[in-house]
């Protein structure tokens, strides 16, 4: 049995990993957190061990690695304060985070890592995020490890911070000024790139490669935005903003607590994230539409 330790494991993308390791039988995982108590529902999984501790913590970081075979980091965050040429939030989760993890990895022998990054990550990219991202992994490249990167588009799925959001807004705005509406995504099914993830530390063909990953279908956000709400059972009209008047809705909601959108987001969105090769999937997988997945959980939310 492969020990795995899951960096970034009680988020989103991490519960999907968890799931996939434990019904695949061959693995065990373990994955650090801040607060155990808020993570109670994962102890039920099998073969899955909840740690508290601060991963930023590089003696922490140490003391998780004995023991594992392989580490996974999902650490990412999507919101930066402007400033520093990554923003000093993402240069903290992905890239310091990042080079702490090879570190600790290094220090007791651990080879393997698979790493998730973004996809059109680029030292060149417009934004702070996809460029720290492109940091992050080039950190890993470097490492001298038995290295993955995966690099999805946007990820949806029950429990998303994305359709499930404009879902969520669509029962109060009765209709949405959109920013950045011709922008393209091409989405992946969560449990899509759980799989891929995992069926990565069972093949050792993925050692040193990097996978884009993508859904069948690409959208504009404006469609995906409709689609949403529509399915959602709250149908609005979605109005395009012109780029001044996205810009400062961007910054005036920068001021939120926990923003539906920024500056840095905007400057994403002027790379479309999809990729060349339609859809994007290793090993063989078939990529699972948006529309036999989002509707099951949309409605649900919606009642």
């Amino acid at each position: 049995m492969k020990n795995i330790l899951v960096v970034g494991g009680t988020g989103f993308v991490g519960q999907a990993i968890l799931s996939e390791l434990t019904r695949r039988m061959t693995f065990a995982a373990t994955v650090p957190t801040r607060r155990r108590e808020h993570n109670k529902a994962l102890t039920v999984l099998p073969r899955v061990k909840i740690v508290e501790a601060d991963v930023h913590d590089s003696s922490a970081l140490s003391r998780l690695m004995p023991g594992h075979d392989a580490v996974i980091n999902l650490v990412g965050i999507l919101h930066s304060r402007e400033g520093t040429p990554y923003g000093a939030d993402f240069a903290r989760a992905h890239v310091e985070l990042t080079q702490k993890i090879v570190d600790a990895a290094q220090s007791v022998g651990i080879q393997r890592i698979v790493h998730v990054s973004a996809l059109k990550a680029s030292h060149e990219a417009p934004s702070a995020y996809l460029r720290s991202k492109a940091a992050g992994e080039a950190t890993v490249q470097a490492s001298g490890l038995a290295w993955t990167i995966f690099r999805p588009s946007v990820i949806f799925g029950e429990g998303d911070a994305f359709l499930n959001l404009f879902a969520r807004l669509a029962k109060i705005a009765p209709f949405f000024p959109l920013a950045g509406a011709k922008a393209r995504f091409q989405p992946v099914w969560v449990k899509d790139v759980a799989a891929s993830i995992v069926e990565s530390l069972l093949c050792e063909e993925s050692i040193g490669k990097t996978f884009d990953l993508c859904g069948p279908k690409i959208y504009t956000l404006a469609e995906l935005v409709h689609y949403a709400s529509a399915t959602a059972g709250h149908p609005r009209l979605v109005f395009a903003l012109p780029d001044w008047l996205a810009w400062c809705q961007a910054w005036l909601m920068e001021w939120l607590p926990n923003p539906p959108m920024t500056r840095d987001n905007l400057r994403s969105m002027q790379e479309d994230s999809i990729c060349a090769d339609c859809p994007g999937l290793p090993f063989s997988q078939t990529a699972t539409p948006l529309e036999a997945v989002a509707p099951h959980y949309l409605k649900q939310g919606s009642q």
